[in-house]
């Protein structure tokens, strides 16, 4: 069974910084491109950074020069570290992974999401 973990979520003040991870636990499965999300109260879930199983990365303009997603495939792990945030960086992130399982499936699977504020 194919499960996303989030962590690292929290509060911090403007022009601060966090590291998210995301773990996907299970086995015999082959992960594919991986991501963030985010979803602040009212408004639609967009995309934060895209990484794809070789490294090419992809950004929301909103954080371009200020978060950078990275991978480690052996340990089926993602990060999002995140410097000079936002208050508008404010709301529910949620990791991505496209997965192939054993038997051919291929799905894509969504973490628990993780709250991140940015106030004072």
């Amino acid at each position: 069974q194919v499960q996303l973990v989030e962590s690292g979520g929290g509060l911090v003040q403007p022009g601060g910084s966090l590291r998210l991870s995301c773990v996907v636990s299970g086995s015999g499965f082959i992960i594919g491109g991986m991501g963030w999300f985010r979803q602040a109260p009212g408004k639609q879930r967009d995309l934060v950074a895209h990484i794809t199983r070789s490294g090419v990365t992809n950004y929301a303009d909103s954080v371009k020069g200020r978060f950078t997603i990275s991978r480690d495939n052996a340990k089926n792990t993602i990060y999002l570290q995140m410097s000079s945030l936002k208050p508008e960086d404010t709301a529910v992130y949620y990791c991505s992974a496209a997965i192939t399982t054993a038997s051919g499936l291929f799905n894509t699977y969504w973490g628990q999401g993780t709250q991140v504020t940015v106030s004072s």
